[in-house]
């Protein structure tokens, strides 16, 4: 397997089952495994993926590499951010997958029309779709008059 280039930076989620996460993402979000190193007994070691243009690792829990998954019912304190071309559509799809929506696909003043959902394992994720080309001074101006 010819490996692509590295990104400069690169995040790796921890849970507690690896290939359940694999296939969830997968269905999800239209993930593409690319490489799963299996240990002994089955479990993944480490695996990586791609969405679109971003490559994800992934890994049960290894508490000697001090890796562990979210506790149950704990949500991760970070959110990571798909784009993709129709909001909708992707929202429908991670739910009908098993992620749990936090919040409905709505238009923000920002320019793009987002939801969010969370994973089976506590990972948050945000679907954007861009709808409008704004300036900073523009969002800010929004911004303002949202907040107002």
């Amino acid at each position: 397997m010819e490996r692509a280039s590295e990104p400069t930076v690169s995040f790796s989620l921890t849970v507690r089952d690896a290939a359940k996460a694999l296939k969830f993402y997968t269905d999800a979000f239209g993930a593409q495994e690319l490489f799963r190193l299996p240990a002994p007994d089955g479990s993944i070691v480490h695996a990586e993926f791609m969405i679109g243009n971003s490559r994800i690792f992934i890994s049960g829990e290894a508490p000697e590499w001090h890796a562990f998954a979210i506790p149950e019912g704990q949500l991760a304190s970070c959110l990571f951010s798909i784009t993709t071309g129709d909001c909708d559509s992707a929202h429908k799809r991670a739910v009908e997958a098993g992620a749990k929506s936090l919040g409905e696909p709505q238009n923000f003043f920002w320019g793009t029309r987002s939801s969010i959902v969370t994973d089976p394992f506590g990972y948050r994720w945000s679907l954007n779709q861009k709808i409008e080309d704004l300036t900073p001074q523009e969002i800010e101006r929004r911004a303002k008059a949202d907040f107002a």
